[in-house]
């Protein structure tokens, strides 16, 4: 029976929505973490800090895990919005480390940049992918 469960799951989801709910959820515990354990060392961020409190960056990183892993359900063509959610909140972190690199506030800026772009790559890869078409079941054998 658990089986079972567990194709229907990966069936209903699909790859597309696999991956949102995975990055969904790597999101929401990166969020958690800045609001339970913030960053010791925040040089890297002093732009990003300007616009909002690490808190405020924390609940804005739930809201992406959410919404993608929200969006992991939706059908095929109508969960881009969790995809350009997972990406949107990387863009400015991603800024900020290479504006710090950039002033020599945080001399290893450009690595967490490149990280994070990194991060971002298979998001946008995957959102460009169309679903695989499910398999169809194969009728029973009928004997004559």
């Amino acid at each position: 029976m658990r089986c079972r469960a567990v194709r229907r799951l990966r069936r209903q989801l699909g790859r597309r929505g696999t991956i949102l709910s995975c990055y969904g959820i790597v999101w929401i515990l990166y969020g958690f973490g800045q609001l339970v354990t913030p960053q010791p060392d925040q040089r890297g961020l002093k732009l990003a800090l300007t616009l909002f409190p690490l808190d405020t960056w924390g609940w804005l990183w739930i809201a992406a895990g959410i919404i993608a892993i929200a969006c992991a359900w939706a059908p095929p063509g109508r969960d881009a919005a969790g995809f350009a959610a997972l990406v949107l909140i990387v863009l400015p972190w991603m800024a900020t480390y290479l504006a710090a690199w950039i002033t020599g506030d945080s001399p290893r800026g450009w690595v967490a940049a490149a990280i994070w772009m990194l991060i971002c790559i298979p998001v946008m890869v995957v959102a460009g992918w169309p679903e695989a078409p499910r398999r169809k079941r194969a009728d029973p054998p009928y004997e004559s």
